[in-house]
C-alpha cells in the first residue's frame, strides 16, 4: 500500500468499522471517516477521471474544493453524482461508484485523449466544429452531448423530502475554525440570537487537523469544551452541515444544510437537505483560507496532495499519505506538515523551498530541507513514482510516493463579492483580499488575510464582540491563553511560473486547463481574465476555480508584463458550492410542485360532474360530460347551443379581483388605463386596455365604479398578480401623491357568470333589485339583495359570451349554495352548467381577445382597439411609446377571423397563414391562428388570427399551413365577429 491507516491517533472511532464500497470493490472504514479518508487508508489513490483528457486523478484535497474526487452516491432515486469523496461522511452501507471512465477507472479507453493533447489545446472546440457546417447536427453536435457533463443523473423518482426554512439573528458567524469559534463564544456570551454555521460535519475546521495547544490543551479538545459552551447558551445554534452559499440584499444569507446525507436510511420524517434562508443583523466570514497549488509538470499525478490536506488526513483522519513523502512548499505550511509527519514516524525525503533565507530555526541545517529549490516534474501514472528537483546544486531525481505542495493561501472570500464587491490584489500576502467596508458583513482571521492560530483567535474574538456592541450588546473580548506548536513567521514567496517544465502542469484540474492553454489564450487575444476563462474553461469546472483562478489570473499576468491587480478577478457569483435542485424546490415537488387553487365553486362543479384542468395555479371545470357523450367535444358543443338557447351558468371565480379605493382613484385608473375612466358614472362598468411602458397592451378586463371612491377591478385569471404588482408600483414609485389604496380580492369573492337569452327572468328568481333592461342596462354594476335580503352580493351585467349575461358575485362562502339555488330556479328554463372549453368558443365566436392576442406584442390598433388608445387624455402609461412609428405601420399584424373554405377540413392554433399559392417559407409568412375551435354556431372550425394588415384583407382566400403536422388547409379570412355582429343579444 502507499498509503495506510495509522495504528494510533485521529479523531475516528477505531471500534466502529463501517463497509462501503467503491466500483462495487467492499472496503472497510471507520465512523469519523469521510469518503476519500477511507480511500486513502484502503490504499486507493486512484479515483477519478479528467473531463478532457481523462488523466488519472487521486485526491487532492480534504475540503469542499475538491476537483478530482468526484463519485457517484447511492443507488436508485437516491443516486447523486458529482459528490465529493472529500465531504461525503462515511456511512455503512455507502456505494460510490467513480465517473468519467469507460469500461473502468483503471482502464479508460478515454486516456486515448492524452495521445491527441496536441490538437486539443484551448479554443479546439471553437475551431474544430465549425467545418463543415452540415456536420453540425449529424457528428458535432450529438458528439458534445455525448462528451459534455461528468457523472449521471437518476431518471428514478427521488423519495426523499426536502424543506426549507427562514431564520433570523443578530450574528451570523460563517466557519466554525479558530475565528469562528472566538466570534460565536464572544457574541454568544452578550446575549445576542447567534447562528454558527459550518459545512463540514463537525465544527472545528482547521483546528480539527491541528497539533498546536490552546492554553496547554490539544487543538481537539479546545474546540470540544469550547462547543460545549455554546451549546449550553439558549441563544446560540449550532448547524454543522450547512453550507453558506450566498449573500443577498438586506443581509440575507441563502444556505443547505445536509441533514440526512450521512445515514444509510434516511428517516422518513425529516429531509434529507434543509434549505435554510437567514435574515442576519451581521454577519462574520470566518470562512478561512485555502490552500493554492503550485504549477509544475506532473502536478496532477495521484499521490500529489496540497499540505493543508495531507495534514488533515494525518491528524483528523489517522491516515498516513505515504511511505517516502515529499513537500514542496512556497511558505511556512510545508514545515508543519513536516512535524506532523516526523511525530508519527514519517521522515519526509525532502523539504523543496522556493525562498531563500526562510527555513524555520526547528529545520535550519537539516540535509533534507532544500532552499531556493523547486519541482519541476511529478512523474508516475495511476501513482506518483518519483519528481524531479531543481536547486542551485543542480538537478536530481527523488523517488517519492507522495508529494505536498502549498504555493501560498487564498483567503475564501466568494461570500463577500456576492453583491458586486471587487477582491484586491495584496502584494504583500500574494492574493486577493476582499473589497473594504461592506455592509453587514465582517471579515475576521485568514478570511481576513491573518496568520496564525494566535491572531485568528484574537480577531475572531474582537470581531464578534465589535458586531454585538454595534447592536447594543453589552460583550467582552474572551481571553485566550498563549497557542503553542504553531508554525508562522516566515513571509510567502509567490511562484507562479517555473522554468524547464516538461510534463503538462495543470492550473484547472478538472477541466485539464494547463499553463500553456493561457499563453495560447493570450496569443489569441483573449487574454483578458473573462474572455480567458471563457476561452480556456479554466475556473469552470464544479469548483469554480477555488483552486485555479489566482494561479490563472497570476500566469495571465505574468505573461502580459503586468500585476495581477490590473488582470483582475472574474465575477464571484452564488453558489458558493453546488446546490441540488431537491433543496431549491423544497416539498415543491410532485403533487405539491406549485400550491393547488380551488374555486369557491369547486365543489359545486365536483357533484356536477366537471372534468378539470389546470390553469396556472388553478383547477378550472374544463366541461361538463352527461350520459351518452363519448367525447368532450360532444360535451363542449351541447353547452354552447345551450348557452345560446337557453342560459348557462360558468365559475369565473378564477378571475382576478382587486378593490381600489381613494380620492384619486378616478385619476389613478385613467392614468393606468389607456381609455378615459374619469367620467366613469357609480354603478357603471367599463371595459379596460392596460398598457406596458412601450405600448403594448398588458391586460385587459372590466372596472366597475361601486361607489364614489370605490372601483372594482377584474383581471385575467393568468396576469391577477402581475396586476397587481404593476398598480402597485404605481401607486408607490410613480404617483405617491395620489390618494388610492389597493387591496387584492380574489379569494373574498365566489363569482359567477350566469349567460344565455333566459339568463334574466332566472337569476330575477333569486335577486331583489329590479334587473330589467331598463333597470340594470348592459354594464350596469352594483350591489343587490338576494333571497329576500338573506345575502347581500355584486352584479355586474357584462358579457364574454356574446349573450345576454351577468356576473354575480357574492362572498366566497355562499359560492357553492348560491350556484345551486341558481340551477334550482333554471331547472324549467334549461340552465346547464358550462365550463372554460364551451367558454373559449363562445368568446372566439364573438371575437373576444384573450392573452392568446394579447400576447405582448400587440397595440390597441393592432385589436381594432385603436380608438381606446384615447388621443385626448393628457397622459398614460404607454401613451408615447406608442407613437412610435414602428407600432404605427400599415404592415402590422392585425386582428382577423379565418375559417375554413371547405366546413369539412379544419385547422389548428399556431397555425401559419400564406397567400393562396404562395410557398411555405419564412420570407411569404403573413401571420398566425391565435385560437381556433370548432363552432356549433357556424358548423366548421373558426378561429381568430394576427395577419399583416388583416383589418382590409375580409374575404381574401389563403392558406393555413402547419409545418410541425404537415398540414395545409385553404380558407378564408373574414371579420373577426362570428356571431351577432350588431351586439342585438346583449340589449334584450
Amino acid at each position: 500500500m502507499t498509503s495506510y491507516r495509522l495504528p494510533t491517533g485521529g479523531l475516528i472511532d477505531r471500534d466502529k468499522p463501517l463497509s462501503f464500497s467503491f466500483d462495487k470493490q467492499r472496503l472497510i472504514g471507520l465512523e469519523g471517516d469521510s469518503l476519500a479518508s477511507a480511500l486513502l487508508a484502503n490504499g486507493r489513490l486512484l479515483v477519478g477521471r479528467s473531463f478532457k483528457y481523462h488523466r488519472p486523478r487521486g485526491i487532492l484535497t480534504a475540503g469542499a474544493a475538491e476537483p478530482n474526487a468526484l463519485m457517484t452516491i447511492g443507488q436508485g432515486g437516491r443516486t447523486e453524482p458529482n459528490t465529493r469523496a472529500t465531504m461525503q461522511e462515511l456511512y455503512l452501507g455507502l456505494e460510490a461508484v467513480s465517473q468519467n471512465r469507460w469500461p473502468s477507472l483503471d482502464f479508460d479507453i478515454g486516456s486515448l485523449n492524452s495521445l491527441l493533447s496536441p490538437f486539443l489545446g484551448a479554443g479546439f472546440y471553437y475551431k474544430t466544429f465549425m467545418w463543415p457546417a452540415a456536420l453540425w447536427e449529424k457528428l458535432y453536435e450529438p458528439f458534445i452531448r455525448r462528451a459534455a457533463g461528468l457523472g449521471r443523473a437518476t431518471y428514478e423518482t427521488d423519495p426523499d423530502n426536502y424543506e426549507k426554512v427562514w431564520e433570523h439573528c443578530d450574528l451570523l458567524v460563517i466557519g466554525s475554525g479558530a475565528t469562528g469559534l472566538a466570534a460565536a463564544l464572544a457574541a454568544g456570551r452578550s446575549g445576542a440570537r447567534v447562528i454558527l454555521a459550518d459545512e463540514h460535519s463537525r465544527p472545528g475546521g482547521g483546528l480539527l487537523s491541528e497539533t498546536a495547544t490552546v492554553g496547554g490543551q490539544s487543538a481537539a479538545d479546545f474546540v470540544t469544551e469550547t462547543l460545549a459552551e455554546l451549546a449550553a447558551l439558549p441563544n446560540v445554534t449550532i448547524v454543522p452541515r450547512t453550507t453558506i452559499f450566498g449573500w443577498y440584499d438586506g443581509n440575507v444569507f441563502g444556505g443547505v444544510e445536509r441533514v440526512q446525507k450521512h445515514v444509510s436510511a434516511p428517516q422518513a420524517n425529516l429531509p434529507v437537505e434543509r434549505l435554510w434562508r437567514i435574515i442576519a443583523k451581521h454577519a462574520i466570514l470566518a470562512t478561512g483560507a485555502e490552500e493554492r497549488p503550485l504549477v509544475f509538470g506532473g502536478n496532477d499525478i495521484p499521490g500529489v496532495m496540497m499540505a493543508s490536506a495531507m495534514r488533515s488526513y494525518l491528524n483528523r483522519y489517522a491516515v498516513a499519505p505515504g511511505k517516502q513523502v515529499a513537500i514542496f512548499t512556497t511558505n511556512d505550511s510545508g514545515y508543519a506538515l513536516a512535524h506532523d509527519l516526523e511525530a508519527v514516524g514519517i521522515v519526509p525525503v525532502a523539504i523543496i523551498d522556493s525562498r531563500t533565507g526562510a527555513i524555520p530555526a526547528s529545520y535550519l541545517g537539516r540535509d533534507r530541507v532544500l532552499s531556493n529549490a523547486v519541482v519541476t516534474d511529478a512523474k508516475g501514472g495511476k501513482a506518483l513514482s518519483a519528481i524531479t528537483v531543481r536547486s542551485s546544486a543542480g538537478e536530481t531525481t527523488l523517488t517519492v510516493d507522495a508529494l505536498a505542495m502549498s504555493g501560498g493561501f487564498n483567503p475564501i472570500i466568494n461570500l463577500a463579492c456576492h453583491r458586486g464587491g471587487k477582491p484586491v490584489w495584496s502584494d504583500e500576502k500574494a492574493t486577493f483580499l476582499a473589497p473594504r467596508n461592506l455592509d453587514g458583513l465582517s471579515l475576521a482571521g485568514a478570511a481576513a488575510g491573518l496568520d496564525g492560530l494566535q491572531s485568528c483567535l484574537a480577531d475572531g474574538a474582537a470581531k464578534g464582540m465589535a458586531a454585538v456592541q454595534a447592536l447594543g450588546f453589552a460583550a467582552s473580548t474572551p481571553v485566550f491563553v498563549e497557542v503553542a506548536g504553531d508554525f508562522v513567521g516566515g513571509a510567502i514567496k509567490p511562484l507562479w511560473n517555473i522554468s524547464g517544465i516538461r510534463g503538462k502542469a495543470f492550473v484547472d484540474y478538472q477541466n485539464d486547463v494547463h499553463r500553456k492553454d493561457l499563453g495560447l489564450a493570450i496569443q489569441e487575444g483573449y487574454g483578458h481574465v473573462e474572455l480567458a476563462k471563457r476561452y480556456t474553461t479554466n475556473g469552470m469546472a464544479t469548483d469554480q476555480g477555488k483552486l485555479s483562478n489566482v494561479n490563472a489570473i497570476a500566469l495571465l499576468a505574468d505573461a502580459r508584463g503586468v500585476s495581477p491587480a490590473e488582470v483582475g478577478t472574474t465575477t464571484f457569483r452564488p453558489f458558493y458550492t453546488p446546490v441540488s435542485f431537491g433543496a431549491l424546490t423544497g416539498s415543491s415537488h410532485g403533487s405539491h410542485f406549485q400550491p393547488v387553487r380551488k374555486s369557491p365553486l369547486h365543489d359545486w362543479a365536483k357533484k356536477n360532474d366537471a372534468v378539470f384542468v389546470e390553469t396556472g395555479l388553478w383547477y378550472r371545470s374544463s366541461w361538463f360530460p352527461r350520459a351518452g357523450e363519448t367525447t368532450w367535444r360532444d360535451s363542449v358543443d351541447r353547452e354552447v347551443k345551450n348557452v345560446r338557447i337557453n342560459a348557462g351558468l360558468c365559475d369565473v371565480s378564477m378571475l382576478g379581483k382587486i378593490e381600489i379605493t381613494g380620492g384619486d382613484a378616478a385619476e389613478f385608473l385613467n392614468r393606468v388605463y389607456s381609455n378615459a375612466f374619469l367620467k366613469l358614472p357609480v354603478g357603471k362598468a367599463r371595459y379596460g386596455l392596460m398598457l406596458r411602458e412601450d405600448g403594448m397592451i398588458y391586460d385587459d378586463g372590466t372596472t366597475s365604479r361601486l361607489e364614489e371612491n370605490r372601483y372594482f377591478m377584474t383581471t385575467t385569471t393568468a396576469y391577477a398578480a402581475g396586476v397587481l404588482n404593476h398598480l402597485e408600483f404605481c401607486a408607490q414609485a410613480l404617483w405617491p401623491e395620489l390618494d388610492v389604496r389597493l387591496a387584492s380580492v380574489t379569494d373574498q369573492w365566489a363569482q359567477m357568470a350566469i349567460a344565455g337569452p333566459k339568463a334574466r327572468s332566472i337569476l330575477q328568481r333569486i335577486v331583489d333589485n329590479d334587473i330589467s333592461d331598463e333597470a340594470f342596462p348592459f354594464l350596469g354594476a352594483s350591489s343587490v339583495s338576494l333571497f329576500s335580503g338573506q345575502l347581500k352580493g355584486r352584479l355586474f351585467r357584462i358579457s364574454f359570451s356574446g349573450e345576454l349575461a351577468y356576473e354575480l358575485a357574492v362572498p366566497a362562502g355562499y359560492g357553492e349554495a348560491v350556484a345551486d339555488a341558481i340551477m334550482e330556479a333554471g331547472r324549467e328554463d334549461g340552465i346547464q352548467p358550462y365550463g372554460v372549453e364551451a367558454l373559449s368558443v363562445l368568446r372566439i365566436e364573438k371575437g373576444h381577445v384573450t392573452h392568446n392576442e394579447i400576447n405582448g406584442t400587440v397595440v390597441p390598433g393592432d385589436l381594432g382597439f385603436g380608438k381606446m388608445a384615447s388621443a385626448t387624455k393628457p397622459d398614460f402609461i404607454g401613451k408615447h411609446m406608442l407613437g412610435r412609428e414602428g407600432l404605427q405601420a400599415s404592415e402590422r399584424l392585425q386582428l382577423v377571423g379565418v375559417m375554413p373554405s371547405d366546413p369539412a377540413t379544419s385547422f389548428r392554433s399556431g397555425s401559419h397563414i400564406l397567400a393562396k399559392d404562395a410557398q411555405a417559407t419564412l420570407e411569404n409568412d403573413q401571420g398566425y391562428v391565435t385560437s381556433s375551435c370548432y363552432s356549433p354556431h357556424v358548423g366548421s372550425t373558426i378561429g381568430l388570427a394576427l395577419v399583416r394588415r388583416g383589418a382590409e384583407r375580409h374575404g381574401e382566400e389563403v392558406q393555413i399551413w402547419n409545418g410541425l403536422r404537415g398540414e395545409f388547409t385553404a380558407g378564408k379570412l373574414c371579420s373577426p365577429v362570428f356571431y351577432d355582429p350588431a351586439n342585438e343579444k346583449l340589449h334584450i
